[in-house]
């Protein structure tokens, strides 16, 4: 962890990233620096950020570091990343790679963001590729499930996925509380003899890897269920459930309020069900969750929507302040100096 006065989690946010920046990202990164135990540092072009200011006040724990370009959503991510090694995501991961700060946010470029992480942080050892893991809420009240990957890697080996499930125990168990996590490998069906060559070679690593607590296939309608705490599937498969994902919960959202208040019975219900419906926007709002976590890199990455607006950098922000306090990185790193990597050894545990 980069060294402050007070120890705190220092996350360097990509003010130059997304369809709302900077204003957005400043305002999110604002109200973190005031409710939660964080320093904020501001990457990007310093006259933008500065005119920002001029209009509210800027709190003591948010720093300016200026950065004189940004990757745009037209560019080629590796491209970018190389043409411009002065863009705001590659200067935010140089100050982690510096231990001048220990997280990055940002809602630019997902692919510019992978390939600065991959670039400059590089992977964790023991780590064949990086995964994308998306926390979503489930049936049961107060528990969410992680997916991953759900887009760094279309094409997948099954040792990829073995070592998802790895970093989605140590993440569930360390951050999102989880005694004893349940893992499930996306499927066609329960059975083990279901799905392609993929699944099925995947379906006998994680069976035989006592390190894993696989319980089984999970259908599509099993994710949301609580029945699982990781879900381990290939990139492509992942994006696709995150995304329909995203959308019923937009969906439903906006059908209860075109619907509660029609009609004086409406208005009334819609009242007296208002503190209701704000607790199911919260659980089904992504903006809850701020955004996707980058497994496998030295560093703390967290990947947010392009459309985040304040409340989702805030999440996002608070989001890499848990996995820095909760040391994911270093739980990984430490769990694979720990264990070889063939099956039947020890189940998971602390580092």
């Amino acid at each position: 962890m980069a060294e402050t006065a007070s120890n705190r989690a220092r996350i360097a946010v990509d003010a130059m990233g997304g369809d709302h920046a900077p204003n957005e990202i400043i305002a999110g990164s604002i109200r973190a620096s005031e409710e939660l135990d964080v320093d904020v540092l501001l990457v990007g072009d310093e006259r933008q950020i500065e005119a920002y200011f001029q209009h509210h006040p800027r709190p003591k724990n948010v720093e300016i570091v200026h950065a004189e370009d940004v990757i745009t959503m037209e560019e080629e991510p590796l491209v970018g990343i190389r043409r411009k090694p002065k863009a705001s995501i590659n200067v935010a991961m140089d100050m982690v790679k510096q231990n001048r700060a220990d997280a990055v946010v940002s809602a630019g470029h997902s692919g510019a963001a992978m390939a600065s992480a991959l670039l400059r942080l590089g992977r964790l050892k023991g780590i064949d590729r990086p995964a994308i893991g998306a926390v979503l809420p489930t049936m049961l009240a107060g528990k969410s499930v992680i997916v991953l990957d759900v887009g760094a890697n279309v094409d997948c080996k099954p040792k990829y996925l073995e070592q998802f499930a790895i970093m989605g125990t140590i993440y569930s168990k360390y951050v999102m509380g989880v005694e004893d996590p349940k893992v499930g490998l996306l499927n066609i069906g329960e059975e083990s003899t279901k799905g392609d060559d993929l699944a099925l070679k995947t379906h006998e690593l994680l069976s035989a890897n006592e390190r894993i607590p696989f319980i089984g296939n999970a259908e599509g309608r099993d994710v949301l269920s609580g029945q699982f705490d990781v879900i381990v599937c290939d990139g492509f498969v992942g994006n696709v459930l995150l995304k329909f994902a995203e959308a019923v919960g937009g969906i439903i959202l906006q059908i209860l309020k075109e619907e509660l208040p029609r009609g004086i019975h409406g208005q009334i219900g819609s009242a007296l069900l208002k503190p209701n419906l704000k607790r199911l926007k919260q659980r089904m709002d992504h903006a809850e969750h701020g955004g996707a976590l980058l497994f496998g890199v030295d560093g703390i990455c967290v990947i947010s929507h392009g459309s985040s607006q304040a409340p989702s950098i805030f999440s996002a922000i608070r989001q890499a302040k848990n996995a820095v306090d909760n040391r994911v990185s270093e739980r990984i790193q430490a769990y694979n100096d720990h264990h070889h990597p063939s099956p039947k050894v020890s189940a998971v545990a602390e580092p």
